[in-house]
């Protein structure tokens, strides 16, 4: 042979060039998110901040959430400093994972065309978007999750161990990311026990949620410690609020999803449910299986929002398999239209949203209220923290107070020096959350106080616990765009007080 033939390139396969297109639509998106945080526009969130302050202390659990959340923010913040950008920049990374996953998975079951659009439409849902914008425990379950997945279609594939080994792996550390991770094990049952021929990878299951469970019992152990204190908060948060039947609660719950899915990849997922209900079968055992991952996170979810309450976000694991499942059910049917549509609409969404909806509307002339910014809720902590920062310099030595979880996290992250000393009032005793569950008020009693207060409801039981109470001072944030006109939810005030003399909460 000719050293001329041999230089000859080998032709690019279509799933070299499918895979290729991938990384580098998935690598632009994740680029563009890595970019907008780096402008750090927006501020923590409350519960971002709480993470980052369970961050300062290491360890196998937390008062509401297993420590996965946490060690990732300890580890990028160690490496990049206490910052925004640095708290949130896992998200971004930890969805480019998942959708590189949701490839291979789609892959596994389809051809490279419905692998690669599987991946895009995931990486571009709307719940995705905001989910990579901020630090939640979303992140890295979703990567577990799809991680779960992929190693579960291998090991039914090729019936080698080591993918069974992989798929306890992922749940383990999956449910350290958030106990939602659970129902990933329920789908997989439920599938596997519905398909004669599925059966015999029953035992092999069993034996990764052995794995899976050995994984995780460190946060076992810490929840026995502390009074099995994270599966309390969970309880407490799905738990049975006001009248037995809440159909307004399933209703919201219903129409979020429009907007956590996408408005026409939700309508065609009730699409495909209710051709599969008139069949009452699946098209084959491909669509099933990905059926399995979806109807049994939805449906207890919209079960629980009739009776209680429901966040958008906690059906967002079904939507790691829903991906897959609308992308192959249009693309053979030559509607890849409503796909392209979507990923174009949930873009432009994204885009309109990261430059500013307020800001937007208000150089055209309209000046929206706060309500309709998606982002309102990110916005105000920083100069919060700046004018408390400035209280706390004028009276050194006194300790910072808040009257209120949310703040006091925002106030730990936003006031500058890291407040060290700190109580968040909890006067009316029990335990609702971190910081009433490591306080030790005794160790306060005769000290001043600085309180940042939001919740006037306290404020006199505050008040009864010290010895003197000085003349209040106002913090006012404005949070619409410069220049708007001022509406009232536009505006947070909070009232702040020198308080002498703890003395104790009894």
């Amino acid at each position: 042979m000719s050293e001329r033939a041999r230089s000859v390139p080998r032709p690019e396969t279509e799933d070299e060039r499918s895979w290729r297109w991938t990384l580098w639509v998935l690598f632009a998106i994740t680029g563009a998110r890595l970019a907008w945080l780096a402008l750090d526009r927006t501020d923590l969130y409350p519960d971002e901040a709480q993470y980052w302050f369970w961050a300062q202390t290491p360890d196998w659990g937390y008062f509401s959430k297993p420590p996965l959340v946490a060690w990732i923010i300890a580890l990028t913040t160690g490496l990049l400093g206490d910052s925004a950008p640095a708290v949130r920049i896992a998200a971004p990374l930890l969805h480019f994972g998942a959708g590189l996953l949701v490839y291979r998975s789609a892959r596994l079951l389809y051809d490279p065309r419905t692998a690669f659009w599987s991946a895009v439409v995931y990486e571009t849902l709307p719940g995705v978007f905001f989910s990579a914008a901020i630090m939640s425990t979303d992140a890295p379950l979703l990567l577990f999750w799809s991680a779960a997945l992929y190693a579960f279609l291998r090991a039914r594939a090729e019936g080698d161990r080591k993918w069974w080994f992989m798929v306890g792996a992922a749940i383990g550390f999956g449910l350290l990311a958030k106990f939602a991770m659970a129902y990933w094990l329920l789908s997989a049952l439920i599938f596997l026990v519905l398909f004669r021929g599925e059966r015999r990878h029953l035992p092999y299951l069993v034996g990764a949620a052995a794995l899976a469970l050995l994984i995780y019992s460190p946060n076992l152990w810490w929840n026995y410690a502390h009074g099995f204190a994270s599966y309390h908060a969970t309880a407490s948060n799905a738990g049975l609020r006001g009248p037995l039947f809440h159909p307004d609660h399933l209703r919201d719950f219903f129409l979020a999803q429009f907007g956590v899915f996408g408005p026409l990849l939700f309508g065609t997922l009730i699409a495909v449910f209710t051709l599969a209900l008139a069949r009452r079968t699946f098209e084959d055992r491909r669509a099933a299986l990905l059926g399995c991952f979806i109807l049994p996170i939805l449906l207890p979810i919209l079960a629980l929002s009739l009776i209680s309450h429901a966040e958008p976000n906690w059906a967002a694991p079904a939507y790691v398999a829903a991906s897959i499942l609308v992308t192959a059910w249009l693309l053979p049917r030559g509607r890849e239209i409503l796909i392209h549509a979507s990923v174009a609409l949930h873009v432009a969404a994204a885009i309109l949203i990261g430059i500013g909806v307020r800001n937007i509307a208000h150089a055209v002339g309209i000046d929206l209220p706060a309500r309709y910014d998606p982002l309102h809720r990110l916005q105000g902590w920083r100069r919060l923290g700046m004018a408390v920062a400035t209280l706390l310099r004028q009276n050194p030595g006194v300790i910072l107070m808040a009257d209120d979880r949310e703040l006091m996290a925002a106030l730990l992250f936003y006031v500058a020096p890291h407040p060290t000393r700190f109580l968040k009032w909890n006067g009316e005793g029990g335990v609702s959350d971190q910081f009433d569950l490591t306080a030790n008020p005794g160790l306060y009693i005769g000290d001043d106080f600085l309180l940042v207060a939001h919740n006037p409801a306290n404020i006199q039981r505050i008040f009864s616990r010290f010895i003197e109470v000085g003349p209040p001072q106002t913090i006012t944030i404005f949070i619409g765009p410069s220049g708007a006109t001022r509406k009232p939810d536009d505006v947070r005030r909070y009232e702040v007080y020198l308080l002498k003399g703890f003395k104790g909460y009894r």
